[in-house]
């Protein structure tokens, strides 16, 4: 009687490298198919998707959905509540924010972002903590002069891209502030990992290491843009 052929695989494997090598093997084999199994899919279809997939949001509910080509773009017309996250990011070379206008916005930690949020129907601020986004009080005049004189602030897709504005160097003299007009998914990444790696009540080196690789990919990703317009970095 013919063996069948994993059995056969099996048996000269076990045979050829010992009883407990071969037991070592297979208990790596079985983890490489378990996390083959754990792979990501699409939210609509549960087609498998890849690590650097689209996303859709729900404006209403600010939810995020993990989606495939092909339901992002079905999902994403007009008509449906879902909008698609673009993928630009853009960092300014000369972005105009004092001191002053950043503490008039009001945001307890020299990190945020901002949104238009049409459900809203208005700019929104949040801030990333260790228990995740929590939302800060906008005075919209003060948003108002900041946009008056970044006039790219007005070309921000409606839900779907935000003003990241990291100050923290900035503020302990050791590096420039930094700004970017990212995808609104970018954001929710930040605040995630931040709420994943902090640790007591500084949050701990592995946080600010984690936040440091971040903005060293953003860096990598945007596009710089100057008064005179967008250059390539």
């Amino acid at each position: 009687m013919h063996l069948p052929l994993y059995k056969k695989v099996d048996r000269e494997l076990m045979m050829s490298v010992g009883q407990t090598d071969y037991e070592s093997a297979f208990g790596a084999l079985r983890r490489f198919v378990r996390r083959k199994r754990n792979v990501e899919r699409c939210e609509m279809c549960s087609a498998e998707v890849g690590r650097d997939h689209p996303h859709l949001i729900e404006p209403a509910s600010r939810k995020l959905l993990c989606t495939c080509n092909a339901c992002t773009i079905l999902f994403s017309g007009s008509g449906t509540k879902y909008k698609r996250v673009p993928r630009r990011v853009l960092s300014f070379a000369d972005f105009h924010l004092s001191d002053g206008q950043w503490e008039s916005l009001m945001v307890p930690i020299n990190m945020a972002f901002f949104f238009h949020s049409t459900p809203d129907a208005r700019v929104v601020a949040f801030y990333p903590s260790p228990a995740g986004a929590t939302e800060s009080l906008l005075p919209l005049e003060t948003w108002a002069d900041i946009e008056q004189e970044n006039p790219v602030l007005k070309e921000m897709e409606r839900d779907v891209e935000a003003l990241l504005v990291n100050r923290v160097g900035h503020s302990r003299g050791f590096g420039a502030a930094e700004y970017y007009v990212l995808p609104i998914d970018e954001c929710y990444k930040l605040v995630g990992l931040i709420r994943a790696n902090w640790r007591g009540l500084s949050g701990g080196t592995e946080v600010w290491q984690e936040i440091g690789k971040f903005f060293d990919g953003l860096k990598q990703r945007a596009t710089v843009v100057s008064e005179a317009g967008p250059c390539l970095n």
